[in-house]
């Protein structure tokens, strides 16, 4: 997780962009930031794109911020 960025988010996974491995693993990461079982997290589009859209099912936009705000915090603290 690495922050906001405009009115997204900026996420940085090491998963090589090969084979849809790079998507999964932004998926994985969303689902365990936001408690979320992984079936409720979509791409919408930019499957192939460095921008990508993301339906998140199951969690308000309130509390997906809050919780993805904590991860970003915590990231920092941590390097």
């Amino acid at each position: 997780m690495i922050g906001r960025h405009g009115d997204a988010w900026k996420i940085r996974v090491a998963a090589a962009p090969e084979r849809g491995h790079a998507n999964q693993t932004v998926i994985d990461l969303l689902a365990d930031t936001l408690a979320v079982p992984r079936t409720s997290v979509a791409l919408v589009s930019g499957a192939g794109a460095r921008d990508k859209t993301v339906d998140v099912r199951g969690i308000d936009r309130v509390r997906a911020e809050e919780l993805l705000t904590v991860a970003a915090g915590s990231q920092e603290a941590a390097a």
